[in-house]
């Protein structure tokens, strides 16, 4: 084998071991969040706090798109988001989801608060403020939620996840200025052991092969024997 194929081998080795450590890597991380589920079957943050001067809270648009995999939905169970929130002031709160373009449309002229990029630790949360004056509906009688909650207390919503675009709403409920609540965001994804065994399982057949293909691009040619006639 000549040097440019001996190269070619190690190089291909090298992009393949790389690709096996993040399935190896992403498998793993995989599996250990579904041992950290709870009872319910539940990955959930921390209750952590966010608040804004304005009537609402609101997320970025949620791009669910299953593209490619669109094999998962034959398995009818997409799994679960869940959302808690409570009024850090002990005003009646409302908590709801949503497809983006209603809720944009329901927030129009209102001054919204978007929760642009959340850091985890320590936590802190950026928001792009909206100028508006208008007061909105009450949310409770927005006929646009695919799920929502309100009232004193701990609020919570559950909602089976769908393809599309969504946006998630927290606001008082009586929808005055001033939002302050603590916050949670759990997660029920059934197929999260399965996804992690096929991860582990596929980079470690991908290991093997970079190995492989990498002991074959360094191995020293046998030297070749003549003997005299």
């Amino acid at each position: 084998m000549n040097n440019a194929g001996r190269i070619a081998l190690v190089v291909t080795g090298a992009v393949a071991a790389l690709v096996s450590t993040a399935l190896i890597v992403g498998g793993i991380a995989a599996l250990w969040g579904d041992s950290q589920k709870d009872s319910d079957g539940y990955l959930t943050t921390k209750s952590q706090r966010f608040e804004a001067d304005g009537r609402a809270l609101a997320t970025e648009n949620l791009d669910v798109d299953l593209g490619d995999a669109d094999w998962l939905a034959q398995t009818n169970d997409l799994g679960r988001l869940q959302i808690t929130a409570e009024s850090r002031e002990e005003k009646p709160l409302f908590v709801g989801l949503a497809r983006t373009s209603d809720v944009e449309d329901y927030l129009a002229g209102v001054p919204p608060s978007t929760v642009t990029d959340v850091d985890v630790s320590p936590f802190e949360a950026d928001y792009e403020r909206h100028g508006a004056n208008r007061h909105p509906v009450s949310p409770e009688h927005a006929d646009i939620w695919a799920a929502s909650s309100h009232g004193r207390g701990e609020q919570a919503i559950d909602w089976e996840i769908e393809d599309g675009d969504w946006s998630i709403v927290v606001m008082n409920a009586d929808g005055s200025l001033g939002v302050d609540a603590d916050v949670s965001a759990g997660a029920n994804i059934p197929f999260l052991d399965e996804l992690g065994w096929s991860a582990v399982g596929s980079g470690a057949f991908a290991l093997v092969l970079s190995v492989g293909l990498i002991a074959l691009g360094i191995r020293r040619p046998r030297s070749v024997r003549t003997t005299a006639a």
